[in-house]
């Protein structure tokens, strides 16, 4: 089994200050992958109540830089590992004319969609929870991730559906699917369709301020019954200690609820490898 860490942060990302291409790299060869992908940060939006507390705006990262550094490593390194080129948009629908001119402008292997903003807030500090009850909180993300996906149309892995759940304080620690089957069959129907690939994002489910979000069997397997089978895996990793983390864990997992195949994407098409 060759899995791929398809979800790393290098000294390119506004957070990456723990780590660098090539020390992740060398981490994920300690980790027996087979691959693994930089897929920085590129947010054109940061609520106001984030950039009072990290003096961060906006997140971005220098693409040539990021990219000539992944040549440099993959050249020392040789053929030990696979070092995929990649960028996590932060999907945000005030942001639409930058997001398409940066993957117009450059290439990658790999395009990361994701939703880390919403509502002119930031989840990591709580005010988007504020006055809602957990159901709309986490509706509203969904079908946030839903509306700017369609509008995006050119990525090719959804990133971590349940981020919004990581930094909630609800009992509720799980974006169940017969909560939200509606919008879950939506958002299956429309990657199924386009070819594009359900991130398993296992940064979720190792705890965050003594919070561990569950992952729920219900949203894969519907995945799977809707004919779903493009899975990737990541890590979310800002350090090496955490690239591949729990990854053994979570391919078994996958087997044993019906799917054969991990994904990745080099040159922006779709690989997939047995699990």
């Amino acid at each position: 089994m060759v899995l791929f860490d398809n979800h790393n942060h290098s000294q390119f990302s506004f957070d990456g200050s723990r780590t660098t291409v090539e020390s992740s790299a060398r981490a994920a060869i300690r980790a027996g992958l087979g691959g693994i992908c930089f897929s920085d940060h590129c947010d054109f939006y940061v609520p106001p109540m984030k950039a009072s507390f990290e003096n961060v705006l906006p997140e971005y990262f220098d693409v040539s830089q990021q990219q000539a550094e992944i040549d440099r490593v993959q050249k020392i390194i040789g053929d030990d590992i696979k070092i995929l080129k990649g960028i996590e948009i932060g999907m945000y629908e005030e942001c639409h004319e930058p997001i398409r001119r940066t993957l117009e402008e450059n290439s990658f292997d790999q395009v990361l969609a994701s939703v880390h903003y919403i509502e002119q807030t930031d989840p990591y500090y709580g005010g988007y929870y504020e006055g809602k009850e957990w159901k709309d909180a986490y509706g509203r993300y969904l079908e946030t991730i839903y509306r700017e996906m369609k509008w995006l149309k050119d990525f090719d892995i959804m990133g971590h559906y349940d981020y919004i759940v990581r930094y909630a304080s609800y009992p509720q620690t799980s974006i169940r699917y017969r909560d939200f089957s509606d919008i879950f069959d939506e958002m299956f129907r429309y990657l199924i369709h386009e070819g594009k690939a359900l991130e398993i994002n296992t940064k979720s489910y190792e705890g965050h301020r003594g919070r561990i979000v569950e992952l729920d069997h219900d949203v894969l397997l519907r995945y799977r019954e809707m004919g779903g089978e493009i899975i990737s895996l990541g890590s979310d990793s800002h350090e090496p200690s955490r690239v591949g983390a729990s990854f053994a864990t979570h391919a078994a997992l996958l087997k044993s609820l019906g799917f054969r195949w991990s994904a990745h994407y080099e040159s922006r098409k779709l690989v997939q490898l047995p699990l």
